[in-house]
């Protein structure tokens, strides 16, 4: 059984490549935040504590999973937000180089400044904030330092359930549960989901291809916030007793100040010509995932 060392695997992320890869590899699963009984504590910042863990694990893969993703917040820390997203991201191409293994990170269709409607994978970054600046920093150190590695780039990221998905999707389904009859959601952000479960397995597709390098792995279907939120709805039966009011950014502004790009939308165009792409429509694995992690929620 072949192992993997996931680091920074507390998160929404980790949940799915601990379910979708635990009964195939031996894992060793760490985080700062030790939520689950899977977990063991480690700060991949911290250089000689992460070598010397991985080196003692002995892994075939490394999944550099972890970062800072609350935009707000990077905005108000950019220190503590280049040390986590960028030099850890350092820290992890040191250590499978040295391993000779693998290395898989994860980057973020928001590293685009929106002013085109979609972004395939050889189209030009131009991250707006530091957010955006640490991840697109990560993903060219791991380009031009990694042996080999693996990136790929999230969209809007739908997985955890209400235990650790602080995304958009928990966010409408908070409100639901507090019973609100009336939504406002933004009419003026695009973009396009990523199921967890369905990124973890098409991850393993390409491990077992080894076609190492760069792609976006987003949903099938091209969608806006206020499409996802009316599905959300839908889903739930309660078009009649809901009612979403759309608004634009500018509502959520003091909430919501750090700057976003108009358009996140990608396409997996290197994935499709790998004929590798498995990737759902957004449509079904935002059904499959309310399904299982919502089914008692509201």
């Amino acid at each position: 059984m072949k192992r993997i060392y996931m680091a920074g695997s507390g998160g929404m992320l980790g949940d799915a490549f601990y379910r979708i890869f635990g009964a195939e590899f031996d894992l060793k699963c760490t985080d700062i935040d030790v939520n689950e009984a899977w977990l063991s504590y480690l700060d991949f910042r911290d250089y000689d504590a992460y070598r010397d863990d991985v080196l003692e694990f002995k892994p075939d893969y490394l999944f550099h999973l972890g970062a800072y993703t609350d935009l707000e917040y990077c905005e108000l820390h950019p220190n503590e937000t280049y040390a986590t997203n960028t030099l850890a991201v350092e820290n992890a191409v040191f250590i499978s180089n040295e391993l000779n293994i693998p290395l898989l990170y994860i980057s973020t269709a928001g590293i685009f400044d929106g002013k085109k409607d979609v972004y395939d994978d050889w189209d030009q970054p131009n991250p707006l904030g530091h957010y955006a600046r640490s991840k697109y920093a990560g993903e060219m150190f791991v380009r031009e330092n990694s042996q080999r590695y693996v990136i790929c780039r999230a969209g809007w990221m739908m997985g955890g359930g209400p235990k650790k998905d602080k995304k958009f999707v928990q966010k409408i389904m908070k409100q639901l549960k507090e019973n609100r009859k009336t939504l406002h959601v933004v009419n003026d952000k695009l973009g396009t989901p990523t199921y967890t479960h369905d990124f973890a397995k098409n991850v393993r597709i390409l491990l077992q291809s080894k076609y190492w390098g760069l792609y976006n792995m987003v949903c099938e279907g091209i969608t806006s916030r206020l499409e996802v939120a009316q599905e959300i709805v839908k889903i739930w039966g309660l078009e009649e007793t809901v009612t979403i009011v759309e608004v634009g950014s500018e509502y959520f502004k003091q909430e919501y100040f750090a700057e976003r790009p108009p358009s996140e939308r990608l396409i997996n165009r290197r994935l499709d010509l790998r004929r590798l792409n498995s990737m759902r429509h957004w449509r079904v694995g935002l059904n499959e995932y309310l399904d299982l992690y919502y089914k008692d929620y509201l």
